[in-house]
């Protein structure tokens, strides 16, 4: 069942078997709040049992551009087109989110995003092959964030 994020009164729903189950609803409102002032747009996320597709797309993505494979569980996922950008998200029970931001028509603007939720370890699958940059959040308290840019064509 979809759920819109609301990023005023945070709620753990669909978080809650996560050990950081607060921090990662932060981080999921903190995403929530960034779509909506910038593109006025409702963060709606669906189980990850329930959207099997863009689970399929993301680990394709992620295996084929950096061989990387996430053994924490997804809990739930976000797919949706703003303006000439397709996103996805994916959030994990360990309390990392992955988004893929994908341009419809520049190549050149394609990235998959690793974010981790206060007071999580980096996940292993990361551990050596990204540095985190910090981010301070109202919502989601201390971010560590890193990227790749996509090469391939998906």
């Amino acid at each position: 069942m979809a759920y819109t994020v609301d990023f005023k009164n945070v709620s753990t729903v669909g978080l809650e078997s996560s050990p950081v189950a607060e921090a990662l609803a932060g981080l999921r409102a903190n995403e929530a709040r960034y779509f909506m002032n910038k593109y006025k747009h409702e963060f709606t996320v669906v189980p990850a049992s329930e959207s099997q597709a863009d689970m399929d797309y993301v680990n394709k993505i992620l295996k084929e551009e950096r061989n990387i494979e996430f053994a924490a569980k997804p809990l739930e996922t976000s797919r949706f087109q703003v303006e000439n950008i397709d996103w996805t998200y994916v959030f994990y029970e360990d309390g990392l989110s992955v988004n893929v931001l994908y341009t419809i028509d520049d190549p050149k603007k394609r990235a998959v995003g690793f974010k981790l939720s206060d007071g999580m370890e980096v996940p292993k699958e990361l551990e050596e092959k990204f540095k985190f940059a910090r981010q301070k959040s109202k919502l989601a308290g201390t971010i560590r964030g890193s990227y790749f840019v996509i090469k391939g064509e998906y």
